[in-house]
């Protein structure tokens, strides 16, 4: 028997790398074209976020819930958890996860953040997790069926909620810790995710990782508020 410290962490996968993205193949050819209509809604959103509009995000941070779930049940849950049983943790997870967004679309102190500069730059991870994360799979040499799609696969899902999370702030204590926590849950998943893809070999795990850092280095320069300053008129249009 081999010396322990003989083995790399690539040695104690449980499953081939081939065999995680052909779960993506199976998971898109079974809800196509519904990752489509996803992609449509969320750039809608995308487009009311830019003109300031709080029901634009009230309706994205509701819409993310069920995305969500259905990773928690469709992804996790019925194909991940069959070659790695940690996943039924991640699943249970992801739908405490979308429970939480579902009450914090409701809180009645959600805004807009007033700050331009991290409003632009949530929206900017929206559009990576919509549009750019699924032509990864071109870039690395895989088919585009395997692409991870946005509201679908974990990870761009994640990123995604990241970036619409950035445009939201929240006055009280219990709407401002529920939109952080949410946050945390996210960026954890992204360090997990881009654990996970190193120890298959794939470089893929830097994207998740720098999104990740993205999100907490704004929240870090510019902390939840609402900007009371703003007139009432432009930030719930």
């Amino acid at each position: 028997m081999s010396e322990w410290w003989t083995y790399r962490p690539a040695d104690l996968l449980m499953f081939a790398p081939r065999t995680y993205w052909r779960l993506f193949e199976l998971h898109n050819q079974a809800l196509w074209p519904w990752p489509l209509l996803t992609t449509l809604v969320f750039l809608a959103v995308g487009l009311g976020l830019l003109r300031h509009s709080t029901p634009a995000l009230r309706a994205g941070i509701a819409a993310l819930a069920p995305c969500w779930a259905l990773v928690a049940w469709s992804f996790l849950w019925q194909r991940y958890a069959a070659i790695n049983p940690a996943a039924t943790v991640s699943a249970g997870v992801f739908a405490v996860q979308a429970l939480g967004l579902l009450v914090l679309s409701g809180a009645s102190s959600l805004r807009t953040t007033a700050h331009p500069l991290r409003r632009e730059i949530g929206l900017g991870l929206l559009a990576w997790a919509l549009l750019l994360y699924p032509l990864q799979a071109l870039v690395v040499g895989r088919p585009l069926v395997q692409a991870e799609v946005f509201g679908f696969a974990p990870d761009p899902t994640a990123i995604g909620s990241l970036g619409l999370l950035l445009c939201a702030d929240a006055t009280g204590r219990p709407a401002r810790g529920l939109l952080w926590t949410l946050q945390l849950l996210a960026i954890v998943w992204c360090a997990i995710s881009a654990a996970t893809l190193w120890t298959m070999g794939s470089q893929q795990g830097w994207v998740p990782l720098i999104a990740a850092a993205i999100a907490l280095a704004v929240r870090w320069h510019w902390p939840h508020r609402v900007d009371r300053q703003r007139p009432g008129p432009t930030s719930n249009r």
